[in-house]
């Protein structure tokens, strides 16, 4: 966590960080989403010294949004996101599969 953070800010990093290596993200991608969001939302709410344009200027948090921008566009989910669905389904030869392969597999 960034200097400056009080201990609500680190709880939520916590939080964000557990869920999702819950989700099956990995621990280094998890820290990663993590700080991004609360780094987002402190430039939000005024408690960072530098903010991008868009950390400010969007028009809901994080929370509100609620996954809104997620897997959208043209290619959808990631090939690691597929590859954690088709784990907790236990499909048999997902660690053999393509991105495509693994979409198929889930019935996508």
């Amino acid at each position: 966590m960034p200097r400056g953070s009080d201990a609500k800010r680190e709880r939520q990093y916590e939080h964000i960080k557990d869920s999702a290596e819950k989700r099956g993200t990995s621990e280094g991608r998890a820290k990663e989403i993590a700080a991004r969001t609360v780094n987002k939302e402190r430039a939000r709410s005024g408690e960072s010294a530098t903010a991008s344009e868009t950390s400010t200027r969007d028009k809901k948090s994080a929370y509100q949004r609620g996954g809104e921008r997620s897997h959208k566009g043209a290619q959808g989910p990631t090939k690691d996101q597929l590859y954690a669905e088709a784990r907790k389904r236990g499909i048999d030869g997902r660690s053999t599969m393509n991105k495509r392969e693994l979409a198929e597999a889930l019935g996508r």
